[in-house]
């Protein structure tokens, strides 16, 4: 674990209830969501879709991290598409998680390579490493 020099941000979230029926606010007013239940009639997004909105966004910036840090011209229209899955197993409930990465303009080894160094960078592949399945690839 590392070591906090400085805290940089915090984020403030208040939930009432579960991702059954429960409704979940920021502290500064810009988040307010209802949460739902996958495939449930309830308006709301559920835990999953705010982890993969969430992981996709950062995963993005620590590609034009690790590109500016490489001296390399991040093309318009990179993006991110992230899969979280709730699966089931013996122990119990987990997640699984896949990246799909396109960064049109460049070449396929090069975006690897920016895509290996980001999910070395990334919190929330820093998170999670070792803890959930990650898979990455190239679209």
């Amino acid at each position: 674990m590392s070591r906090i020099a400085r805290v940089v941000y915090t984020a403030r979230t208040a939930t009432a209830g579960g991702r059954e029926n429960g409704a979940s606010r920021s502290s500064d007013g810009l988040l307010d969501i209802w949460l739902s239940v996958p495939g449930s009639a309830r308006i709301g997004t559920n835990p999953e879709q705010l982890l993969a909105a969430g992981w996709s966004a950062s995963f993005a910036s620590a590609i034009a991290s690790v590109a500016h840090e490489r001296k390399i011209a991040l093309p318009a229209g990179v993006s991110i598409e992230a899969e979280v899955n709730l699966n089931y197993g013996e122990s119990g409930h987990f997640l699984s998680v896949q990246l799909s990465i396109a960064v049109p303009g460049l070449e396929r080894d090069l975006v690897q390579i920016l895509v290996g160094q980001a999910h070395e960078i990334c919190p929330y592949s820093k998170a999670t490493r070792g803890n959930i399945e990650v898979r990455t690839g190239i679209v």
